[in-house]
């Protein structure tokens, strides 16, 4: 009898943590190197979330809490919801967990049972199928053409949907992408899903701040609010606040599977830091004027990286409408040879070769389940972001 359990062969360790991995690793051999694979906001937490942990620290706010969340968070996210998504949710609608990676956990383990398929739009964030496989659902992949930005159309949905169809994932704005879906899209998938009751959708909003150009940001139940039982919208504070690490993630559904989501979370983490849970109310609460000043310095990173990308025509990119995301093409270097005599045989070559000779950390698009790409985190200090990109528009142009 094998000490593991057979679980675990349907999954893998996290792409974007390994590539992180490993450019911290070369960094402490001394080599020179940027990683663009981390996912995460370089600026620091604002100081008036900071000073509220501290605050709930003096008080004692340091015991357990109700499994699905403080109180006071729970009515602030329901608030939230209200002011800036036009939908209403009571407290006990709202579950708080350890991130919104376990919100969307709890959710596929409470909800799947053996053969239940989940449609997951390629280019996805890593961690979606390895999830649904854990909870023994069948992840089924469907890869978005470039026609169309990389986004699933109402056509494909329909066309993936069959009788074993439990959920279908919309990550907006996305990640790799930083492709959004307008309200328009969200309409024409929301007709389709109306003609299949059985489908449940999974709205991951966590990117929802951040977004450019105008773009208006827009939720799954704000225009289907008929579809409100059959969504739960997934959101949190690691990337609007910059508190990746503090771990705060929430959701809200309909109340049968958040109950069930909470059971399940009550026989394994409980409830998630009350000392983060004290910080994430004070963020959600507190003054917002923070996020323009971020949203604006995100957009001009955005830019001035596309335009030194643009310098290596045979690197193609979508301009994203959200998140921190750069997700160029590298179809036309298949098979080019490097100035080392090694071939381009796919993204993951591509940015091997990047560590290797440019000294940059990118994530091949393999990871996201669409290539030939790679993800660039624009999410790094600007200089470093530059220069990390002239050194790939270099290594292209090195290519023969």
């Amino acid at each position: 009898m094998s000490l593991i359990s057979h679980r675990m062969a349907y999954i893998k360790p996290s792409p974007t943590l390994a590539v992180t991995a490993r450019a911290t690793e070369l960094k402490a051999l001394g080599h020179d190197v940027i990683d663009f694979g981390t996912g995460e906001p370089d600026f620091d937490t604002p100081q008036f979330i900071k000073d509220a942990a501290i605050r709930a620290l003096r008080q004692g706010k340091t015991k357990y809490t109700a499994v699905a969340g403080i109180l006071p968070l729970r009515k602030a996210i329901a608030q939230k919801f209200k002011r800036e998504n036009e939908i209403d949710y009571a407290p006990e609608q709202i579950i708080v967990g350890v991130g919104a990676k376990q919100v969307i956990f709890n959710a596929f383990l409470a909800s799947l049972d053996p053969g239940d398929e989940v449609i997951i739009p390629a280019p996805y964030w890593v961690s979606y199928p390895d999830m649904v496989a854990l909870a023994e659902g069948v992840p089924i992949v469907v890869k978005c053409s470039s026609e169309h930005h990389l986004k699933l159309t109402s056509k494909e949905l329909e066309n993936a949907i069959t009788p074993k169809t439990k959920w279908l994932i919309l990550n907006s704005p996305g990640n790799p992408t930083g492709m959004a879906y307008s309200r328009q899209e969200l309409e024409e998938l929301a007709t389709v899903l109306r003609q299949h009751p059985h489908v449940y959708v999974l709205s991951d909003d966590i990117y929802e701040h951040l977004v450019y150009d105008g773009f208006q940001f827009t939720t799954l139940v704000q225009i289907a609010p008929d579809l409100k039982e059959r969504v739960l919208t997934v959101n949190g504070v690691s990337k609007s606040y910059a508190m990746t690490g503090w771990r705060i993630g929430y959701g809200a559904g309909p109340l049968p599977l958040i109950k069930a989501m909470t059971m399940l979370q009550s026989q394994s983490t409980s409830n998630a830091t009350s000392i983060a849970q004290e910080a994430a109310l004070a963020a959600l609460e507190g003054p917002q004027g923070f996020l323009n000043e971020w949203v604006q310095t995100f957009a001009e990173r955005r830019d001035q990286a596309l335009k030194i990308l643009g310098e290596a025509p045979e690197l193609t990119c979508f301009t994203p409408q959200g998140a921190f995301y750069l997700y160029p093409s590298c179809a036309s270097l298949i098979g080019k040879t490097t100035p080392s005599g090694a071939v381009i045989t796919d993204d993951s070559a591509f940015a091997t070769y990047l560590l290797d000779s440019a000294g940059v950390a990118v994530v091949p698009g393999v990871a996201f389940g669409l290539s030939p790409y790679f993800r660039i985190s624009y999410a790094t200090e600007t200089k470093l972001l530059l220069d990390g990109c002239r050194r790939i528009a270099e290594a292209v142009r090195a290519l023969r």
